[in-house]
């Protein structure tokens, strides 16, 4: 199952989309747009979200600035092996200012999904800044989990980090739903994972880590975040699962 969110923005194949879309700077013509606007309508319809047609000039302009993006910078603070294969890795995420947005559709697919349609309509000229702000990878959804503590809330955040230029004087956004925050800087332990994000996929790979790591009151058991880096037409795209330690 696909996610209409940075997933999508450079999974466009040369059977899906020619190249020199991304590529030209030029606006788009007809019978290209419409091309762009069906791949992604056809995303969305793997798991019942609708591309609405206002969301056609940002995917355009978020899909000719797909090779623009910003790492998130991090500091290593150690890596973790096992017969030359990375188990886990410890990492030190700066404080600074984040664009966020929080869902409660049905589905945690599609609560990502709605988000980041938001996020994306933000950071193509729906700000106090009136331009196109860049973007920084991964893309983090924040997960709660229910009392029972297998299932996910409903309410799910979807946030990116804002980009170096923007840090000191973050512009604004024209939607209510978007608040930019100043966060703390975070500790986490994460390990990757490759292929879909889909609730139950995420909830395996909780379960794996715990096993890796053991029990631990060090990290938050209630709360876990996933990071999404590649677009879904890789066949094994990269996530990463990250459990947030209480202190630094």
């Amino acid at each position: 199952m696909a996610l209409i969110s940075l997933e999508d923005l450079d999974g466009l194949d040369d059977e899906q989309l020619d190249d020199d879309i991304t590529d030209n700077p030029e606006p788009m013509d007809e019978d290209e747009s419409e091309r762009l606007m069906s791949h992604w309508q056809a995303v969305a319809s793997t798991h019942q979200v609708s591309v609405p047609q206002e969301m056609r000039g940002p995917i355009q302009e978020m899909t000719r600035n797909s090779q623009q993006r910003e790492p998130l910078p991090f500091t290593p603070i150690s890596s973790h092996e096992k017969m030359g294969e990375v188990q886990y890795e410890e990492r030190l995420y700066p404080a600074g200012h984040w664009a966020c947005v929080t869902r409660g559709d049905d589905l945690y697919e599609q609560s990502i999904s709605m988000a980041f349609m938001k996020l994306m309509r933000f950071i193509c000229k729906e700000n106090s800044a009136g331009r196109y702000l860049g973007m920084t990878v991964p893309v983090i959804s924040y997960i709660r989990m229910a009392k029972d503590g297998k299932t996910f809330e409903k309410d799910v955040e979807t946030a990116f980090f804002l980009p170096a230029a923007l840090q000191h004087s973050p512009p604004q956004s024209c939607d209510p739903d978007i608040s930019i925050v100043y966060r703390q800087p975070i500790r986490v332990v994460t390990r990757p994972f490759f292929g879909t994000t889909t609730e139950e996929t995420v909830g395996r790979q909780i379960l794996l880590l715990w096993e890796i790591l053991g029990a631990t009151d060090e990290l938050h058991s209630d709360r876990y975040a996933v990071a999404v880096y590649e677009n879904p037409g890789v066949p094994r795209r990269r996530n990463e699962l990250w459990f947030i330690r209480r202190d630094l």
